[in-house]
């Protein structure tokens, strides 16, 4: 227990001096213990080295040695830190820290952070002072700019009075009313244009009364016989940039406003309001000259009606009678229209429309991929490839640049959609697992469009019969229109035109769009950002012609080349949580992984970086060996069937362009050969 005191035994003095001397021998015993074990293992030690014939080295050998061991650790740690150095400089390592941010990108980041909000600021300011300093000028200079409006039109109606001896005719609100004739002319030019006008007019009378039309054939053939000529002479030249023209105008403005603008008041970069002065002054007169025009053209009424009332009157039923047919005609053509283009779901809204197709599975949700993701390199081969007259497959990185600029950019953009050539349907022809699909839905999540599935498989045993395919297509597309940019994805789309239809697939009638897709493609207008996407692994097995009439571009997407697939290993295994070191070579798995495609890569890494293998990799780091062991149960895509989807673009209306593109003489001359066997039939016709 304690703080109990126990009690203290007394010892004679004897026993107390033997407790004593019991414990000092015991202590001077293992004193002499451990003495004699030195002793024993220094003389083991003689004896050993007596046996082997050695010398006991003395303590100069020792250190040397010692020297020597260090000096080799020393010199192998600097070569290692030395090829490390090299192997990043070289690119086939990763820097130190290469993952981690820095402080200059986070410093970055918050300026641009900063920018941001100044920039949010800005506009807010910029919006509020559009309206205020257009309300500002509306008072203060409204009435001014609606006289000086009145007094400029009606400085035109007394001079073309007194040079034409009549009132002119008051341009129509369509045309731009009064702001055609005073577009950057003086008074004296306008009226000119006018005496111009009514000369040009009566001479061309005149010569219509006193020649005959000719016959339109013989101008026709003229025409094609010059063009041809042109061509012969000039061959072949690029023809002109669309958007040439906007950036001209853009350098222009450039010029003329920024260029020697003086803004060392505006150090903040506020809005300038003398420049939204200079803007809303012009909107202004815009919306004033509209009711001016108004008030001016009842005036004008008013003048005629009183100076020339005797010729006014009989204009004026002649033009009610003319008037009464061009609306018979106008509501006869609407009476046709009406019929061609009838709504079946008139009555119906969109949001209706919408849930069903949603319902249906026929309008589904697109995978949030971007085009990024779809990793690859470029051919550095492919020059020396046609130099051996061997036609490389297309590199990866081509592929994701031909599927922005056919699919990306026009549904992305509206104005790009306007100028760019017009390209209503996209096939992507491929090997399985090279991404297909990954394409079609980086395309909807760049783009933001809706994504609809007409696949074979995926329309099977819906809307059955004739008039349910109308409807359901019908629906597809108002949805579309009316939500665009929109992307209609046919999947497996050698099904839609198959040669012979196999015993399996017999009930799901895979061939029901085979009449229709044409007629859709002619029904999409220029305006209408729809794009029909379809993809397939096996297009050998379809109708060349249709399945080449509907699909407008053709895109094949190859396995990936080595480069490709160097890249495909580390980004995945990266992005996976995998560390990348040493122990584990990238280049070997990219070159015994030849023929696998992406898919394969990706469920390797996926199978082998199981979260245990994760937490495993500090001390037990990644190997080669354990990606090829699951690489050894799967199939890879054969050299065989890549160079069959070869020779079947080589047949397809694109693949004979490039062939003849590729050998341009050849192609003249067999443009020679068929104008020589025309003109032999035409000769042997003439003679029968």
């Amino acid at each position: 227990m304690p703080g109990q005191k126990y009690p203290v035994r007394a010892i004679p003095l004897e026993e107390a001096i033997k407790v004593i001397q019991v414990a000092e021998r015991a202590r001077q015993g293992r004193l002499r213990a451990m003495f004699m074990k030195q002793i024993f293992l220094q003389e083991y030690r003689a004896r050993q080295a007596k046996i082997l014939g050695e010398k006991i080295a003395d303590a100069g050998a020792a250190a040397l040695r010692i020297q020597k061991v260090w000096r080799g650790f020393q010199q192998s740690k600097k070569a290692e830190r030395e090829r490390e150095e090299e192997m990043i400089f070289l690119g086939m390592n990763p820097p130190p820290l290469f993952n981690e941010v820095g402080a200059t990108i986070i410093e970055a980041e918050k300026v641009t952070h900063m920018r941001d909000k100044v920039q949010m600021k800005h506009e807010e300011d910029y919006r509020g002072a559009l309206v205020t300093i257009k309300d500002d000028l509306k008072l203060t200079e409204g009435p001014d700019i609606k006289e000086n409006l009145q007094e400029q039109i009606r400085r035109w109606f007394i001079e073309c009075r007194n040079l034409t001896g009549t009132f002119p005719d008051y341009p129509r609100e369509e045309e731009g009313g009064s702001a055609i004739i005073f577009s950057n002319k003086t008074p004296q030019q306008v009226i000119e244009d006018m005496i111009a006008n009514q000369e040009e007019k009566e001479t061309n009378k005149k010569k219509k009364k006193e020649k005959k039309p000719k016959t339109a054939k013989k101008e026709k053939e003229k025409n094609e016989t010059k063009e041809k000529n042109k061509e012969e002479d000039e061959g072949w030249k690029m023809s002109p940039s669309i958007f040439l023209h906007t950036m001209e105008e853009g350098s222009n403005v450039y010029k003329d406003v920024w260029k020697n603008k003086d803004e060392s008041w505006n150090f903040y970069q506020d809005y300038d309001p003398e420049m939204i002065k200079e803007e809303k002054r012009k909107e202004l007169e815009s919306e004033i000259r509209v009711q001016v025009d108004e008030l001016m053209r009842q005036e004008l009424k008013n003048l005629k009606l009183a100076v020339n009332r005797e010729k006014e009157l009989p204009v004026k039923t002649g033009r009610k009678k003319g008037g009464k047919k061009k609306n018979k005609r106008k509501k006869g053509k609407k009476g046709k229209m009406g019929k061609k283009d009838k709504d079946l779901t008139a009555d119906r809204t969109i949001e209706s429309l919408y849930k069903e197709l949603v319902e249906e599975g026929l309008l589904i949700q697109a995978l949030k991929v971007n085009l990024s993701d779809y990793i690859g390199e470029y051919s550095y081969l492919g020059t020396t490839l046609r130099q051996v007259s061997i036609e490389p497959m297309p590199s990866l990185l081509d592929v994701r640049q031909l599927v922005t600029l056919y699919g990306v950019l026009p549904l992305g953009s509206a104005a790009v959609h306007k100028k760019a050539p017009l390209v209503k349907s996209l096939l992507l022809a491929g090997p399985s697992g090279v991404g297909k699909k990954m394409l079609v839905h980086a395309i909807c999540t760049e783009t933001g469009a809706n994504l609809f599935n007409l696949s074979a498989t995926n329309i099977a045993g819906k809307y059955p019969g004739n008039s349910g395919l109308q409807m359901m297509l019908h629906v597809v597309f108002k949805v579309a229109r009316q939500l665009q940019p929109s992307v209609v994805w046919i999947g497996d789309a050698e099904k839609t035109f198959y040669k012979k239809v196999p015993n399996s697939e017999r009930e799901m009638e895979p061939k029901r769009l085979k009449k229709q897709l044409p007629k859709i493609l002619k029904l999409l207008k220029p305006d209408d950002r729809i794009l029909i996407v379809g993809t397939t692994q096996r297009p050998f097995d379809a109708e060349l012609q249709p399945f080449c009439r509907v699909y407008q571009k053709i895109i094949l997407v190859p396995r990936p080349d080595y480069a490709s697939r160097f890249v495909l290993w580390k980004q995945i295994i990266q992005r996976n949580k995998g560390v990348i070191t040493d122990a584990l070579s990238v280049s070997c798995l990219a070159k015994i992984s030849d023929g696998f495609t992406q898919g394969h890569i990706v469920q390797v890494v996926k199978e082998v970086l199981t979260e245990r293998r994760i937490r495993q990799q500090a001390r037990k780091p990644l190997t080669a060996v354990e990606f090829i062991t699951a690489l050894t149960s799967m199939s890879p895509v054969y050299q065989e069937e890549e160079e069959s989807f070869k020779v079947w673009y080589a047949k397809t209306p694109m693949g004979r362009k490039r062939a003849l593109a590729l050998t341009g003489g050849n192609a003249e001359n067999e443009k020679d050969k068929g104008k020589k066997k025309g003109n032999k039939r035409e000769t042997e016709k003439k003679k029968k």
